[in-house]
Formats: C-alpha cells, sequence, structure tokens
C-alpha cells in the first residue's frame, strides 16, 4: 500500500475537463533510462522480456545504429541535452555544464522558453553537472526530488525507504547501520564511509515496483500528468530511469523471468588483435562494488583475472532484471498516457545515455570506445506516424533539432547535430552519415567515426580537448573495426593493406570534424 493522500480522480471526468491544446503544439514524454544498451526486442535481443519498449517501438522509429558522443553518464547526458560535442561545451567528466557555458540554452529550457511547462523527475542531467535543481533554470515545476523526504510518501509502509545506494535487504541495513556507527566513532562521514563499504552489485527480494526508487520515479510520473492533463498546456515530461546503473536491484518478479542456467556469456571476451591493453580500462566502476557482507567481490578484475562463469550469468541476470523493471514502469506511463488522453498528442522519446559491456573483450562497464559502450538505444514514437528502422549513423547531439522539428519549433542556431525526421519518414539523409564519440584513457583522448559498417579512432596524445590548435601530428594509435566481417571486434585492421582505402576515408572526415568544433 502506497502511504500517499490523493483524491481519485475518475478517468471520464478528468477527459471531459481537460483544456486540449492544439495538435500543433504535441506534448513531449522525455525518458531516459541510465546505462541501457540496446538489450531490447525491438533491437533483435530475444533474449530480454521488454513488451512494453517493444510495444512503443512498434509505433515509432527504431535508430539501430545510434551512438552517445562519451560513453558516461555526465558528459553524455550534457551533449545530449545541449545539442553540443563534449569539446564544444568542455563537458568530458562531471563538470559544472553552467560554469563552462553560462550562457548555454539546453534542450528543455529552450521548450520552456517556446511555452511549454518543463517537469523533471529524478536523473536527466547527471547531478554533478548542474545545480541543485537538477539545472533550475531548465525546469518550470520543481525537480522531484529534491531529498529523500520528498519520496517518503511514496514507499510502501512494509519496507519504507531503500538505504544505501538502492537497497532493500534486512542484512545489508544491518550491516550498513554497523557501518555507519564504526564511521561515526572514527569522526569520518557516515554516509561517505558507509557507500565506499557496503554496496553490493545485485539484490533479488520479493517487493512491489515501488520498494525501489525507479517504481517512485514512475509513481510520481503519472501524478505529474494527471496535473498536465488537467492543466491542459503543451508540456515536456522528462522521466530519468536509474536502472539498470548499477547496482542491479529489482524485484524477485523480474528475476524470474530469466533462468540463469540458460544464459549465454560473450563468445569474445579478449583483447581485439593488435590492439594495445590501454584502451580497455579496468572495469572501475563494478569493481567499487562488494557482496552482501561488504567484502570486496570484483576487485580481481584490476588483476586481469577473470570472473567466472557463474558470477558472470549473476551479472548478466541482474542487469536483465532491472532491464525487465524498467520496461514495466514505461509500461505503466503508456497505460496513463491512455487513461488521460493524452496518448495522440505525445511524443514519446526513450534513449539510453551509453551502452554497457557485459563481459565482452572481458570489460564490465561503461567508459570505452567500444561499440558495446558507445551504441546507445534511441526510439522516437510520434501519434499517427508509421513504424519505421533505419541503419544509418545517428547520435545524441541529433535529438534537439530533431524533437523543435517535430514540435514545430525553431533550433537554435549553434547546435551541433542534424534533425533524423527525414530518416524518421523513411528517407535517407546524407546529412546523417557518421557519428562519432570519444574517449580518455591517461593523457590521451580517442576520437572514434562510425558509419554504416566501420569504426575508425585515432588516439592522440594531446586531444583536440587540450589543444585544439595542435593539428594532427600527435596521433599515437590507430584502430579500425568492420562489423560486417568481424561484428565482435576481434581484429584492429588499421594499416591492413586491404582496408587503406577505407581507413583514408575515415581519416579524413574524423579530422574534417574535428577541424569544425
Amino acid at each position: 500500500m502506497i502511504r500517499l493522500l490523493f483524491i481519485p480522480i475518475i478517468a471520464g471526468l478528468l477527459l471531459t475537463s481537460c483544456k486540449q491544446h492544439p495538435a500543433s503544439l504535441p506534448n513531449i514524454l522525455f525518458i531516459a533510462i541510465d546505462d541501457l544498451k540496446p538489450t531490447l526486442g525491438c533491437y533483435g535481443d530475444f533474449n530480454i522480456h521488454s513488451p512494453h519498449i517493444d510495444e512503443l517501438a512498434a509505433r515509432g522509429t527504431v535508430f539501430l545504429n545510434n551512438h552517445c558522443q562519451q560513453a558516461v553518464c555526465g558528459p553524455s547526458r550534457a551533449s545530449l541535452l545541449t545539442g553540443r560535442y563534449p569539446d564544444e561545451i568542455s563537458v568530458w567528466g562531471f563538470y559544472s555544464i553552467r560554469e563552462r557555458n553560462p550562457d548555454i540554452v539546453t534542450l528543455p529550457q529552450h521548450f520552456r522558453n517556446n511555452g511549454y511547462t518543463t517537469v523533471n523527475i529524478s536523473k536527466i542531467f547527471d547531478y554533478r553537472t548542474v545545480d541543485k535543481g537538477m539545472d533550475t533554470i531548465s525546469w518550470t515545476w520543481p525537480s522531484f526530488p529534491s531529498g529523500d523526504k520528498e519520496m517518503l510518501p511514496f514507499y510502501p509502509e512494509e519496507t519504507g525507504p531503500v538505504v544505501g545506494y538502492f537497497y532493500q535487504s534486512e542484512r545489508v541495513k544491518e550491516v550498513f547501520k554497523e557501518k555507519q556507527e564504526l564511521a561515526r566513532a572514527s569522526g569520518g562521514n557516515p554516509n561517505q564511509l558507509t557507500h565506499a563499504i557496503i554496496k553490493p552489485a545485485t539484490e533479488c527480494l520479493d517487493l512491489e515496483d515501488n520498494a525501489y526508487k525507479d517504481g517512485v520515479f514512475a509513481e510520481k510520473a503519472m501524478l505529474d500528468m494527471e496535473r498536465l492533463a488537467r492543466e491542459g498546456k503543451p508540456f515536456f515530461l522528462a522521466v530519468g530511469f536509474e536502472r539498470p546503473h548499477l547496482p542491479w536491484t529489482a524485484p524477485k518478479k523480474y528475476w524470474d523471468l530469466y533462468e540463469r542456467r540458460e544464459i549465454e556469456l560473450e563468445s569474445f571476451r579478449g583483447h581485439a588483435e593488435n590492439d594495445k591493453a590501454y584502451y580497455y580500462g579496468l572495469s572501475n566502476e563494478l569493481r567499487s562494488y562488494s557482496d552482501e557482507e561488504g567484502n570486496d567481490a570484483w576487485g580481481k578484475l584490476k588483476d586481469g583475472i577473470p570472473l567466472t562463469d557463474e558470477e558472470q550469468k549473476l551479472l548478466i541476470h541482474g542487469y536483465r532484471a532491472a532491464v525487465s523493471y524498467i520496461d514495466a514502469q514505461v509500461g505503466k506511463m503508456m497505460e496513463k498516457l491512455e487513461e488521460y488522453g493524452l496518448a495522440e498528442n505525445t511524443i514519446v522519446v526513450i534513449w539510453g545515455d551509453h551502452g554497457w559491456h557485459l563481459g565482452d573483450h572481458g570489460i564490465w562497464g561503461k567508459a570505452t570506445n567500444f561499440e558495446q559502450a558507445t551504441r546507445s538505444p534511441l526510439i522516437i514514437s510520434v501519434p499517427g506516424r508509421s513504424a519505421s528502422f533505419t541503419d544509418q549513423p545517428t547520435e545524441f547531439t541529433d535529438l534537439y533539432p530533431t524533437l523543435c522539428e517535430l514540435a514545430g519549433i525553431a533550433s537554435p542556431e549553434e547546435l551541433s547535430g542534424q534533425s533524423l525526421v527525414k530518416l524518421m519518414k523513411g528517407e535517407e539523409d546524407p546529412e546523417n552519415l557518421f557519428a562519432f564519440s570519444q574517449f580518455t584513457r591517461g593523457d590521451k583522448m580517442g576520437y572514434a567515426i562510425r558509419d554504416a559498417r566501420y569504426r575508425y579512432v585515432e588516439w592522440m596524445a594531446e586531444g583536440r580537448h587540450v589543444n585544439p590548435d595542435a593539428g594532427f601530428t600527435d596521433v599515437v594509435d590507430k584502430q579500425l573495426f568492420d562489423y560486417e566481417a568481424d561484428p565482435q571486434e576481434t581484429v584492429n585492421v588499421a594499416g591492413h593493406d586491404n582496408y587503406t582505402s577505407i581507413e583514408a576515408g575515415l581519416k579524413t572526415a574524423l579530422h574534417e570534424w574535428l577541424e569544425g568544433l
């Protein structure tokens, strides 16, 4: 039972009292799903249970070859929400967007400036890159949640709020309390020290959806839809779900959708031939998690010790359960759109901020320039439009101008992306031939270009982010992958004689892009 007091509104009464705004001003439901790779049925992954997102995709456009600009939360979201590349806004990590770009107009801010009610629930911007109001200037209403207390009425009475990062386990709560008491005794910051010690990578308990935060976010989104429907103004409702970001905590019913012993592991779990070790990283994020007692469970990855098959299956199982959990929350929101009479005039966008390695190349996490980290789901459903798929390269900088065109709003001139509306109509678009990504390793920046078949990466000793005038004399390493011949990236063919012309063409296109930043 949810501890929340509100007056139920009969759907029929609500619909008759709504002031519908003109069809020329569509609503936007903007759904961000943290760390979601294209592990969805609509992307051809038949191991996953994602019926609600797949149903939405069947009414929209699925961008099969879409890529983020930097495979980590902060810069990826900053780039998408400003329509600019990381090098253009100088956000390559968890830096303040506004301190580096005080006059920039974000996507929701632009819609707010054009008469929309803009609403933020949970993680749309990465909270480390904006103010405490999740970029206050972008939103008409105060962002939710402003603090943990604001979420309390939504949790079931029998469980109460989560502890730590996302846990309801009684054992974790006990250990958490013990560790906090020890932290206080040592004079340290209890929360900071406890989070560093006890945070299991997975949790499977027989609970209701709203026992975890993402279920609360869906509940709040549905209440906000009700209010927005009554007000009758065009809205931009942004809902951020935190799973399947680690930890993979989801109610047991979503774990039960999968049989762990049937999970297949990645067939290629090594480094590509001709590659260098520094391209790969050390799975740092997973290594920061523990077991249920707070013991180091994944630190061996730093020493290059592979996980056992059972450990890998547990992690993949957890990721899939978390995806299915979020899929169910999407389904609830789609039902409410119908119930409140909003579906016929609401554009729905679903995106994951980057991909995630689930053991391929021996990597567990994001933060690389490989396909599994940069390739990210993007689905746009526009009422009245036919379903379509496109495998032309697209990128998240394209989303800002696309939504502006779909809403009939002029785009800011300084945007870097291209509208995807032509592709949504089933037309080829010569402007969308490449997607660009980047990621750092130490003092090197790797810049990647992806076309319909190939990925080419140049690693620069001093990336353009450090010295824009350096030219291209500081390229120290290269990668080239052919996804038609080698979809698992087992061989780096940069420098191979039979790829000379391909490499030269991608190199030229990459340098032209960099020079234009």
